[in-house]
């Protein structure tokens, strides 16, 4: 059953659509390209951080750029540990690891780590941000 859903000014929509990237990420699609599983936990890492953004009133431009976006938030007043810093490393599939050849394939066990780890301590910061 899909999430109750929330006006798009409301960070708990942001959560919702980070969520649902963050489900596709984590599953095992037979034969899904890896980089777009990348794809999504770029997605929900940033939606994550957009979430936090709203809910403390900064405005944000749509932008896939998760250093940007991270920055917003540290002049913000918001402290970013260096774990959740490492997200940054998800923006490059934000784009151009979605044409073909215009990036190298990201290697199974490095494309699975970062879907993992970086998407569940960006919805953590979020959570509980």
């Amino acid at each position: 059953m899909p999430p109750e859903r929330f006006p798009p000014d409301d960070p708990r929509e942001w959560l919702n659509r980070a969520r649902s990237n963050l489900a596709r990420a984590r599953a095992k699609i037979p034969d899904a390209y890896l980089e777009d599983l990348c794809f999504d936990a770029q997605q929900a890492a940033e939606k994550a951080i957009k979430a936090v953004l709203l809910k403390k009133g900064v405005a944000f431009p749509y932008v896939h750029d998760l250093a940007r976006l991270l920055t917003l938030l540290e002049e913000a007043g918001e402290e970013i540990p260096e774990a959740v810093r490492q997200a940054e490393d998800l923006t490059r599939y934000a784009v151009v690891t979605r044409y073909p050849g215009l990036a190298e394939a990201p290697h199974q066990n490095c494309g699975r780590k970062e879907r993992t780890l970086c998407c569940h301590l960006f919805l953590r910061a979020a959570l509980t941000g």
